[in-house]
């Protein structure tokens, strides 16, 4: 059985302008590779007729499954029902049912019932429905050219409600002979390219139905490994295979898998040692405590933080030495080292965290050009630091530092077992 292919239609101005982030597709995507479907293309196209057919020919000749989201509701903009019965050559025929139900929820919520409630009750001729069990517009399910057509709303809960009810029972029905099985390793603290260098012999190495990719984020880089075939069991047993290789060649840069992030992973390490932490932040102005707090439960390792963005507040509350300021500057491991102690006393924890830096765009100086940046992390006893030479872009300084400074936690906790 070959691989079946998919793509993906989104429709809407909205998407086109940049008004509306396209996060359908990509939840879309995501779930048909774990089943085994192959994404081919994903375009996004504007409420016209025209550029609609025209998406429409191109996919429905093109692969197994056609995915498309948007344009379903009510209003005058919503073209999508009228544009599939033109392009499947049939007529729009009114639905009583629907009608009905729909009359019976707007009566509910104290609506009016107008005409518009009715032209929204046509459907194309010899439509499949798809339950919609959080709104009011279904799924439409067609055939053409040999193609599985799903037509689906482009407001996200309604899409992901049809598709795990509806798609999904029908996708694996016809897709039970071809398995995918996928492996994300999560990296952290090291570019691609070295990472990339040091797995060379490895992924030079894999067999034609094994693929493999790099898929760096600030600070982060996922490894994914994807197998395709018709024997469950040794595909899973191929990418077990791989990814232990992969861990045996750069298990210190490997935080986690799949869906964990450094934060949570941080968090079980801290309640598993039964250790309190404080942060202590400058330049990250409390995303590193943000990014803790993100995790349900973190209350029971996490007990604040001191953002210390003047100097002063580093003096007074974090009882850094105005010496210290003075001699070595805000931005200096000195300062950082003393930001740790003087949060683990002001917020009386086992261990913290410390920022500092120059996250730009301005601010720099030719002994410390913008993106230079200290962390450190540690306890009473010991305290480990880490300088960091990044970019000018000021987000994303903050957000690489954040994470770079939650693995050097990470990397501490390690050390001390």
């Amino acid at each position: 059985m070959k691989e079946k292919t998919a793509y993906l239609i989104s429709i809407g101005d909205e998407l086109l302008i940049g008004q509306v982030r396209d996060t359908n597709s990509s939840w879309i995507a995501e779930n048909l590779t774990g089943l085994g479907i192959s994404v081919k293309k994903i375009i996004a196209v504007q409420d016209k007729e025209n550029e609609i057919i025209k998406a429409l020919n191109e996919a429905s000749s093109s692969a197994d499954f056609v995915f498309t989201t948007g344009g379903l509701g009510p209003t005058l903009d919503d073209i999508t029902k009228k544009t599939y019965a033109k392009f499947l050559g049939v007529e729009m025929e009114f639905n009583e049912d629907f009608y009905n139900k729909v009359k019976a929820y707007v009566k509910m919520r104290g609506g009016e019932i107008k005409e518009m409630l009715y032209d929204y009750s046509f459907f194309p001729k010899n439509t499949v429905f798809l339950k919609n069990r959080v709104g009011s517009a279904p799924g439409m399910l067609f055939n053409k050219n040999g193609a599985t057509i799903i037509s689906m709303p482009g407001v996200p809960p309604e899409m992901k409600s049809i598709f795990t009810d509806e798609v999904i029972p029908l996708l694996q029905k016809d897709n039970k002979d071809f398995y995918l099985v996928k492996k994300t390793i999560l990296t952290i603290g090291e570019l691609e390219a070295v990472i990339a260098d040091k797995l060379k012999d490895i992924t030079d190495s894999i067999p034609e139905n094994l693929s493999f990719a790099y898929l760096p984020n600030l600070g982060r880089v996922r490894l994914r490994l994807t197998a395709k075939g018709k024997d469950k069991e040794a595909l899973e047993a191929l990418v077990q295979q791989y990814s232990g290789k992969i861990h045996d060649r750069i298990g210190d840069l490997i935080f986690g898998y799949e869906n964990d992030t450094i934060e949570k992973v941080v968090g079980n390490m801290l309640k598993e040692r039964n250790l309190q932490l404080a942060t202590a932040e400058s330049c990250t102005g409390g995303n590193v405590a943000h990014f803790i707090t993100s995790v349900s439960g973190s209350s029971a390792y996490f007990k604040g933080s001191v953002v210390s963005y003047a100097n002063e507040t580093k003096e007074n509350v974090l009882n850094v030495n105005k010496k210290t300021l003075e001699n070595f500057g805000a931005v200096s491991e000195q300062t950082a080292k003393e930001m740790v102690a003087g949060a683990l006393k002001a917020i009386n924890t086992d261990i913290a965290i410390a920022t500092t830096g120059i996250a730009g765009p301005t601010g720099g100086t030719p002994e410390k050009p913008v993106g230079t940046i200290w962390l450190a992390a540690g306890t009473k006893d010991d305290i480990k630091t880490l300088k960091l030479q990044l970019g000018k872009n000021r987000l994303k300084n903050i957000e690489t530092s954040t994470v770079l400074a939650l693995n050097l936690l990470r990397k501490f906790l390690l050390s001390k077992k």
